[in-house]
């Protein structure tokens, strides 16, 4: 009798060592972090190059843009972006500088779209805009357009302190329906909103390997939602 009490509580034991094994090996599974490799400028160009990220940049430039990318990773740990001469227009193609307030205003709506549609057309796709209409009282404003015949809302709403994050939104998911409808797995990224505000264009493999390799702030890319939550949206 006490040779079989002694035997399962041998067993007992073992199965609860074997449990309490497999339990840490979870729990080490689920809080080992993804070690990451540091790659240098030339690395990371090297491997944006293969996902296709200087595809449309004009072939003039790319060896200063590939250049100005690896010098910008090596001395600042930075997605770079280089604009060209005294414009605010990058020379990668794929990076916008966005004045939201300019956007939010009358007029500023079609001025970006003047400056994607060059990207859009690299990418082989279409971006027409018609039919801008705007209805105004003093505390309330509807402002639509036709991107490629489908009607879009730019703004509506009464006049708040997140005037310009909406229009910068609402802009950012029209221009992501339009390159959805056509195709294309590119879609625009936001950075920040303000005077000088930024948001890129990438494939999702680009951009998550942006947020594998670049720090993971204010000066970097985000999913649309998770810009809007950490901006009040």
């Amino acid at each position: 009798m006490r040779k079989l009490i002694f035997l399962l509580f041998i067993g007992l034991s073992g199965c609860n060592s074997s449990k309490k094994k497999s339990e840490n090996n979870i729990q080490s599974e689920k809080t080992e972090p993804e070690i990451v490799v540091k790659l240098s400028g030339k690395e990371i160009v090297s491997e944006l190059d293969k996902l296709g990220f200087f595809d449309i940049t004009d072939k003039s430039e790319i060896e200063t843009v590939k250049k100005e990318f690896a010098e910008s990773k090596d001395k600042w740990n930075f997605f770079s972006r280089t604009m060209r001469g005294e414009t605010t227009n990058y020379t990668d193609n794929r990076f916008f500088a966005v004045d939201c307030e300019t956007l939010f205003e009358v007029g500023g709506l079609t001025e970006y779209l003047d400056k994607v549609k060059l990207s859009f057309e690299k990418l082989g796709l279409k971006l027409d805009y018609t039919n801008e209409k705007s209805e105004q009282t003093e505390n309330y404003w509807k402002h639509t357009i036709k991107l490629n015949e489908t009607q879009y809302t730019a703004f509506e709403g009464a006049f708040t302190n997140y005037d310009w994050r909406i229009a910068y939104v609402n802009f950012i998911t029209m221009l992501n329906t339009e390159l959805k409808n056509q195709g294309s797995k590119n879609r625009f990224y936001p950075i920040k909103c303000d005077n000088d505000g930024e948001m890129v264009l990438l494939t999702f493999k680009q951009f998550e390997f942006v947020k594998k390799h670049f720090p993971n702030d204010n000066e970097h890319p985000k999913k649309l939602s998770e810009w809007k939550k950490l901006n009040g949206l």
